[in-house]
């Protein structure tokens, strides 16, 4: 159940692009993780470049950025499987968005009693137990 915030320093981001980045983070999620498609969120934010810091200034000149952040269920994933993850969003991030300052990608790993959704902790899915309790 990825929930997946994307941040990106264009507020004029096309809508088109915004359905590319999360389709294919979509896709990358059950590709590359394994996610069930139906359970996953792609949260896109188009920020104002001069409210982005790299290096303790702000994106200015026309350099745009973006950065990735992935929440997903402590030890449902593999090191090589995140790191494919980590991989492939940074090729679609700059085959989308083209050259990017920086470019980061970070996968939260929380625990499954500390995650869920509609009441019902991850623990607990992967348990069969229902929001009906």
């Amino acid at each position: 159940m990825p929930y997946i915030r994307v941040t990106v320093t264009d507020p004029d981001l096309p809508a088109g692009t915004r359905h590319t980045l999360a389709e294919g983070l979509t896709d990358l999620a059950v590709s590359a993780l394994g996610k069930d498609r139906s359970r996953t969120i792609v949260q896109i934010a188009a920020v104002e470049p001069s409210t982005y810091y790299v290096d303790g200034r702000p994106l200015t000149g026309g350099a745009r950025d973006a950065h990735v952040e992935v929440s997903i269920t402590l030890g449902s994933n593999s090191a090589a499987e995140k790191a494919t993850f980590i991989a492939q969003a940074n090729e679609l991030l700059t085959d989308t968005l083209g050259a990017l300052a920086r470019a980061g990608v970070a996968l939260h790993e929380l625990p499954p009693e500390s995650y869920g959704y509609h009441g019902v902790t991850q623990f607990d899915f992967y348990r069969g137990v229902s929001a009906a309790r």
